[in-house]
């Protein structure tokens, strides 16, 4: 007797969810589709419930979005590092651009005055920094590296990457080959990798000392490929340069600064993004010339030294000793003497500060994902009369916004997306606040 073959179920899918998802409802219910994009008509697979959304792939299509293109990179699916380069870009930003404007109205009831015009760039080859995972697999007798597999702990097996700045991008598989080659080759974890704009570094995470023979193999692959190799026996600050290395530097020529930074500290990963974004930030604080700004969150000075040729003093506190001491360096280095660096707990501020009891007639913020909530009312006492707050999450902007404006005073006279992670779920944006 034959069985009958169930009939295909067809989804039609809505939006697109912030972590790159189609949604489909049924019977009321939210369906996020891992593949499927807004206006495709599509079936599933792999269907996963839970008590209020469930989960499930896409497994065929019967119409297809005409913004959807073919993944560039052949590990698209399995790595996690890019979850949207079956999106054309400008799809891509339009779509995080319309999560931001939704985020500050659902969580602060708040809407721009008027919505900037997104940044973008190149969407290939961009990424200057990552940390990129190296495991041994003994069925596969070799070393693997890349980043995580999507939704799963395992790293990814790449051959090569094509969001990362060359040389990266095509130095993933040499780089499982030498590892392969290591006698401690169990024992690496991790390559944290940088690309300044005179150098690039590799930052191999060693859990067991190298062999004298691993030591020869690795000054080789530096050697043969260009890099600097630094050795990370412990805590970020114990990496060391394998030999000889030239100091990392990304500039800013528009504001004629150069900035020297180690290959562990916190940079913007994308450096043409990075340009336009500072050079906007300053368009839109418009100091004067003559007025005090402070720069909260200021990490290497990256705010801080252009703005201080722009206004009478710059003032950038961060919580990093070691990002501190080179924010300094960088001042003395680019002959800025009206800037100024100060450590500080941002979460739990002391008002009594000097740097904290001053006023300031601008303030630039670029917190982490947490958000700025903690800091807040030292803006409010400051005096600032207008505010440029650069976030790397939607929903902790959306909140402090809403922070700002109702309970502050100030007003939201601007917003809009930066593309700072093409291909990839992240929303980096910016917004102007003005009292």
């Amino acid at each position: 007797m034959s069985v009958p073959i169930p009939a295909v179920v067809f989804h039609e899918v809505t939006s697109l969810s912030p972590d790159g998802r189609g949604v489909a409802r049924v019977d009321g219910k939210a369906l996020f589709i891992t593949g499927a994009l807004p206006g495709e008509r599509v079936s599933v697979r792999g269907l996963k419930r839970h008590r209020n959304y469930d989960e499930a792939t896409l497994d065929s299509l019967e119409r297809p979005s005409p913004a959807r293109v073919d993944p560039r990179c052949a590990h698209f699916g399995v790595c996690g590092g890019c979850s949207l380069q079956h999106l054309n870009p400008e799809t891509q930003i339009a779509a995080k651009q319309q999560h931001l404007l939704e985020e500050l109205h659902r969580t602060a009831r708040v809407e721009p005055t008027a919505v900037l015009p997104p940044l973008v760039a190149t969407p290939w080859a961009y990424r200057r920094r990552a940390r990129l995972g190296a495991r041994y697999v003994g069925k596969k007798g070799r070393v693997v590296v890349g980043f995580r597999e999507r939704s799963m702990p395992f790293v990814a097996d790449l051959a090569r990457c094509e969001i990362l700045a060359p040389p990266l991008g095509g130095l993933i598989e040499p780089l499982g080959a030498l590892l392969t080659g290591l006698d401690i080759r169990e024992r690496v974890p991790q390559v944290e990798v940088a690309v300044a704009d005179n150098a690039t570094a590799l930052v191999f995470r060693v859990l067991s000392p190298p062999t004298e023979r691993d030591l020869v193999q690795l000054r080789a692959f530096g050697g043969e490929h260009g890099v600097q190799i630094y050795l990370q026996p412990g805590a970020i600050a114990s990496a060391a340069p394998l030999g000889e290395a030239s100091p990392l530097v990304y500039r800013l020529p528009e504001f004629d600064v150069e900035l020297k930074f180690r290959p562990t500290d916190f940079v913007q990963v994308n450096a043409e993004l990075n340009r336009r974004m500072v050079r906007r930030a300053i368009e839109l604080l418009a100091p004067s010339g003559t007025e005090d700004v402070l720069d909260l969150f200021c990490g290497l000075g990256n705010f801080t030294l252009p703005l201080a040729r722009h206004c009478r003093r710059a003032v950038g506190v961060e919580g990093d000793a070691g990002l501190i001491e080179r924010a300094l360096a960088n001042a003395s280095a680019n002959g800025i003497e009206n800037a100024e660096f100060h450590r500080a707990d941002l979460a739990a501020i002391d008002p009594e500060l000097s740097w904290a009891r001053h006023p300031y007639a601008r303030v630039l913020l670029d917190p982490p994902r947490a958000g700025a909530r903690e800091v807040l009312p030292l803006i409010d006492r400051s005096g600032a009369a207008r505010v440029v707050y650069i976030s790397c999450h939607a929903g902790s902007l959306a909140r402090d916004s809403g922070i700002l404006v109702h309970e502050l005073g100030f007003r939201l006279e601007c917003a809009g997306v930066i593309d700072m992670f093409p291909h990839t779920s992240h929303v980096e944006s910016m917004a102007v606040f003005q009292r």
